[in-house]
């Protein structure tokens, strides 16, 4: 279901293919964003045309408005978006850290105002993975900590140990919800009463399939810091066999010279 294939290689430049439950994206790729479930200006036909094969969207606009709830009723995001092929969710930690102003960063999570209606909201790592899990897409981003790209080393170590601490616990809720929807799949399969109450309202159909087909993805944290980053990077690696993981917390504020040298180092 999930697999990474070197297909050509010369010096450091790779041609890749990565296999998902919706399709098979051929790297390296250039992803669209379609941040609130849909790309502005074009239709799915216009993006497959376009060659789009991975499209992004994100957790915590999807979940502000007009909420996964909603979307799971109407059969999952890929049937939301009219598009079948892999997507990519977000895990909402970029979108609150533009929210300066308007949120409050503890270990346990993020509070943080609604750009929408005002509402005071709490997304926590275990939320974040709930809400990816009910959308259904075929990658979930982990809950990450952003700080901005002047942040000092104190700062920037701050974030990448709560990064690596939610990241425990977005594999943990993930899991719990893997084997929670296998249990209940098992038991209808078998003939059993299903007695269990689903961990998502999600809505599986024969073009959406069910949300255990979903992987998860760390997020590398760790400012303009290399050391910080090579730290995060050894742990992460540590924690887990990863189908993929991201390089976050750039291009947000410091020079480009310093991003594309810390982009190279890693």
């Amino acid at each position: 279901m999930f697999e990474f294939k070197i297909e050509a290689h010369s010096g450091l430049a790779r041609a890749s293919t990565l296999s998902l439950p919706h399709g098979v994206v051929e790297t390296p790729v250039f992803m669209p964003v379609g941040t609130q479930g849909t790309v502005r200006a074009l239709s799915p036909n216009d993006l497959k045309a376009a060659g789009a094969s991975l499209v992004l969207a994100n957790t915590y606009h999807l979940h502000v408005r007009p909420g996964e709830q909603v979307i799971a009723k109407l059969g999952g995001l890929h049937r939301f978006m009219a598009w079948d092929r892999p997507l990519l969710t977000d895990s909402g930690g970029f979108q609150v850290f533009s929210l300066e102003g308007f949120r409050r960063v503890s270990d346990d999570g993020v509070e943080f105002q609604s750009h929408v209606d005002g509402s005071r909201r709490t997304l926590t790592p275990e939320r974040a993975t709930e809400i990816q899990w009910t959308l259904g897409s075929d990658i979930a981003m982990a809950f990450d900590h952003v700080v901005p790209g002047g942040a000092d080393e104190p700062t920037a170590r701050d974030a990448m140990e709560r990064t690596l601490r939610w990241l425990e616990r977005c594999v943990k809720r993930h899991e719990e919800l893997r084997r929670t929807e296998e249990r209940r799949r098992g038991r209808r399969r078998n003939g059993g009463e299903d007695t269990s109450p689903p961990p998502t309202p999600y809505h599986p159909s024969s073009s959406n399939p069910p949300p255990h087909h979903q992987t998860l993805w760390p997020i590398l944290q760790g400012g303009a810091h290399l050391e910080l980053r090579l730290e995060g990077l050894r742990r992460m690696l540590e924690l887990g066999s990863w189908t993929g993981l991201a390089v976050g917390g750039l291009s947000v504020g410091e020079p480009k010279p310093v991003m594309y040298g810390m982009l190279e180092a890693l």
